[in-house]
C-alpha cells in the first residue's frame, strides 16, 4: 500500500503538469498609465525641483510624489494630485 507522502507527491506532480492559461499581460496597461502621467510628473518635478519617487494614475488624475531637498535640512516628501 502506498504511503500518504507518496500519494501527496504524485498528486502534486499531476497538479503541476496540467496546462494552465497564461495570465493576461499587464505591462501594456502599466506603460499606458505611465505615459499618461509622464507630462504631469515632469511638471511637478520642474515646479518643485525635486526627485521623482512615484507616479500613480488615479481616475482622471495622477498622484505624483517627489523628494525635495531642503537648505541644510532633511529632504521632505511632497505628494501632489495633478489632472491628466
Amino acid at each position: 500500500m502506498a504511503s500518504f507522502s507518496s500519494i501527496a507527491a504524485a498528486a502534486l506532480v499531476l497538479a503541476g503538469s496540467s496546462v494552465l492559461p497564461a495570465p493576461a499581460p499587464t505591462s501594456t496597461l502599466v506603460a499606458r498609465a505611465n505615459s499618461d502621467c509622464s507630462e504631469a510628473a515632469d511638471e511637478v518635478v520642474a515646479k518643485t525641483g525635486g526627485q521623482l519617487l512615484s507616479v500613480q494614475p488615479s481616475g482622471d488624475s495622477c498622484i505624483i510624489t517627489v523628494l525635495v531637498q531642503g537648505n541644510g535640512q532633511r529632504p521632505r516628501k511632497v505628494t501632489m494630485k495633478v489632472p491628466m
